[in-house]
């Protein structure tokens, strides 16, 4: 029987990055797949810093970078087969949309281990409040675990765990590769993984998604062909989502 699936995506490229096997396969055997980006608004009306201008260049995007990786987006979800959605949330680096205040993350630093002051319940409760409203109540939910704890993987997993539902969680790659310990503690809490194959097609798919995010390649890779080695080497024909115990274990 069909199911529908909804991937909680921080960022534009982060389920083609995690999980894009998996999402190609599940559609393949029918299953109603849509993924969707939390941080995909446009950035306010307001100056960029100059953390956000940096990124732009190196993206080589320019001012329209946001339009730029929703296109990139939608791509690459027609290489997986799965609708998207792009929520108006805009991306850390542009927060907050009020001018008169300082921007909360405009350093690579601020990106990492909390979320501001000001955004640590309300932004995560307004998020939540949406999720429940959008949601259907059969859908499988599958969100980041947070490794490397990014900001907007951290706001994206705080607020669909308000929801209080079950809900599947994907190791967010590349932060996975340097989170061994962190991935033997949840075991060791009770926390229990799931592996789902991936084949030949699917990982092809999975490298084709990533490739459609241009822009992003070269953050984390030198080539293409640099990247595609790198995801095959990682995927070991299977992707694993996790799903927690009882009592969800902390982020802090």
């Amino acid at each position: 029987m069909p199911v529908e699936w909804i991937y909680l995506s921080p960022h534009f490229d982060d389920i083609a990055l995690s999980c894009g096997g998996l999402v190609w396969e599940q559609v393949q055997a029918g299953h109603r797949v849509s993924i969707w980006t939390i941080c995909g608004g446009l950035p306010p009306k307001r100056a960029l810093s100059a953390f956000a201008i940096s990124l732009h260049q190196r993206w080589e995007t320019g001012v329209e970078a946001v339009r730029v990786r929703q296109e990139e987006d939608i791509a690459a979800c027609k290489v997986l087969g799965a609708a998207y959605r792009h929520y108006p949330i805009p991306d850390c680096i542009y927060r907050p949309e009020n001018p008169r205040i300082p921007h909360y993350y405009a350093s690579e630093e601020s990106l990492w281990g909390k979320l501001h002051p000001n955004e640590a319940k309300n932004a995560v409760r307004r998020l939540s409040q949406l999720f429940a409203r959008d949601i259907p109540a059969q859908a499988q939910v599958v969100c980041p675990l947070a490794l490397g704890k990014h900001v907007d993987h951290l706001l994206t997993r705080k607020a669909a765990e308000r929801l209080h539902r079950p809900l599947w969680y994907y190791p967010d790659y590349p932060y996975v590769l340097k989170s061994r310990a962190e991935l033997e503690k949840l075991e060791a809490q009770g926390w229990m993984p799931s592996s789902f194959a991936i084949t030949a097609a699917g990982l092809e798919a999975w490298q084709a998604a990533i490739a459609a995010y241009t822009s992003q390649v070269s953050t984390f890779w030198r080539s293409l062909e640099d990247m595609r080695l790198a995801i095959s080497a990682y995927a070991q024909g299977r992707v694993i989502l996790w799903q927690q115990p009882a009592q969800p274990a902390s982020l802090c």
